[in-house]
C-alpha cells in the first residue's frame, strides 16, 4: 500500500519519524512535504490530492492539533479524513468509514501514541457491506 504523508512546520519532525514506521510496516511512502509546509491547509490538501488522484491509497496528515488538516481536506469532494487521537478510532474510522486519511495533532497525542495510531490505521481493513451506504452518501456530498 502507498501512504501519502504531509505536515506543516509543527508536524514535520514527527512526520519524518512516522515515515520510517510506515516503511518498516512494509508500505511505500509518498512524502508530499519534503520541506515543512507553511500552513496545514497546504500540507493537508497535498495529501488529499495525492489520494484523490490515485497516487496513494491512504494518507496521514500532521499538524499541531489535527483538526485544521481534517477540516481543510474534507472540503474536497470525495475526501474522507478523520481527526484521530486514539488507536481505536484510527482503526474503526477506516474499518467502518473507509477514511482515506487521518489527521493527527502532534501537540495532542505525542510521539508514542502517534506511532500507535498510525500502525492501527494502516493495518486496518475496510469492512464494506452495510457501511458502504454511508461511504456512498459521503462521496455524493458537495
Amino acid at each position: 500500500m502507498k501512504i501519502a504523508i504531509g505536515a506543516d512546520k509543527d508536524g514535520f519532525k514527527l512526520k519524518e519519524l512516522i515515515k520510517k514506521i510506515v516503511i518498516g510496516e512494509g508500505h511505500e511512502v509518498l512524502d508530499v512535504t519534503t520541506e515543512p509546509a507553511d500552513d496545514f491547509v497546504d500540507s493537508s490538501l497535498a495529501v488529499a490530492k495525492a489520494i484523490l488522484s490515485k497516487q496513494a491509497d491512504r494518507g496521514i496528515m500532521l499538524d499541531r492539533y489535527g483538526v485544521g488538516s481534517y477540516m481543510a481536506s474534507n472540503k474536497l469532494k470525495g475526501m474522507i479524513t478523520a481527526n484521530v487521537s486514539d488507536e481505536y478510532s484510527a482503526r474503526m474510522t477506516f474499518n467502518h468509514n473507509d477514511a482515506r486519511a487521518i489527521a493527527i495533532g502532534v501537540d495532542i497525542v505525542g510521539e508514542a501514541l502517534a506511532i500507535s495510531i498510525v500502525t492501527s490505521y494502516i493495518n486496518s481493513h475496510y469492512a464494506g457491506g452495510r457501511h458502504q451506504v454511508r461511504v456512498d452518501m459521503l462521496d455524493k456530498m458537495l
